[in-house]
């Protein structure tokens, strides 16, 4: 049997649970699943899959190897997409992380955009907080916000990430308009929960050489950045909010910048992907438009 198409039956009955699921996945009968599932289990000489008439379950070994076939089976999509080369066209599937807030708000739209332009591309997009493993998880391009600490993927510098602090003009004609950073100690401060479960409650800011920090206090703690932007819509109190997402309604007066003589720190942002694999003709074009429209 063909050893690639036997890994890719066994992976995929991990990930779906059941022969019968995988079989529908991959348009085959569960028969031939369990047939490519028992081939590999021969040749390596062991168990992969506890079997029973309830559950299936991995063995020690199994876990292992499910492993190694993912990086395997990546690896076979990633040279079979070398020969796209020859005819330059962009096709084939993409596997990208980024941020939740930085993914929702600003680069799906670029997806949207890229998409229309080259229609044989199929994009994954992972939106995701907690710190991904690019080769382990299989992802071709990785967006971080902040300082990058490896250095062994090539990384392209985008246009910085900024936070604003705002709210709307019934909260402020309410509560009043801060002048300081540390009038925001005695405001209702909207605070941002991450996936990761870290909550930012101090606030900085700048002006000139000053640096200024704000211990603010919340009732309402979010986890979902378009959530607070209605919060404070709806006068719950001030955010600090990434200012792409808060542009449409700085600009239509919904929302009134706080502390407009004061700078917010920004965050560099960065699309890095693995040096051998930026050469295919879709992760190149992604990563132009990318570029194209989010850089510096």
């Amino acid at each position: 049997m063909d050893r690639l198409a036997s890994m890719a039956a066994f992976v995929k009955t991990v990930e779906v649970g059941s022969f019968a699921a995988a079989a529908t996945a991959l348009n085959m009968s569960p028969q031939m699943i369990a047939k490519h599932v028992s081939w590999l289990e021969s040749r390596l000489g062991t168990r992969l899959i506890n079997r029973t008439t309830r559950r299936q379950s991995m063995t020690d070994i199994g876990k292992a190897y499910y492993d190694r076939c993912k990086m395997v089976l990546a690896d076979a999509d990633w040279a079979d997409s070398l020969a796209d080369e020859v005819a330059g066209a962009p096709k084939g599937r993409l596997r990208i992380n980024a941020p939740v807030s930085f993914g929702t708000h600003a680069l799906t739209p670029v997806i949207a955009r890229y998409l229309r332009q080259y229609p044989q591309v199929e994009i994954d997009l992972v939106l995701s907080d907690r710190y991904v493993d690019l080769v382990e998880e299989e992802f071709e391009a990785v967006f971080r916000i902040g300082r990058l600490n490896d250095s062994s993927f090539i990384a392209r510098q985008l246009a910085p990430f900024r936070l604003v602090a705002c709210a709307s003009p019934d909260y402020l004609k309410e509560r009043g308009i801060p002048t300081t950073p540390l009038d925001l100690e005695k405001h209702e401060c909207l605070a941002y929960a991450s996936s990761t479960g870290s909550t930012a409650s101090e606030w900085r800011f700048m002006r000139g050489a000053e640096k200024y920090q704000a211990q603010v206090r919340h009732r309402l703690q979010l986890n979902d950045a378009k959530a607070l932007l209605v919060a404070a819509l709806n006068g719950a109190g001030v955010a600090y909010i990434a200012e792409d997402l808060a542009r449409e309604e700085l600009r239509s007066g919904r929302l009134i910048k706080v502390l407009p003589d004061y700078e917010t720190p920004s965050r560099p942002v960065h699309l890095i992907y693995h040096p051998g694999r930026g050469q295919t003709p879709k992760l190149k074009s992604f990563i132009a438009t990318v570029v194209s429209e989010l850089g510096t």
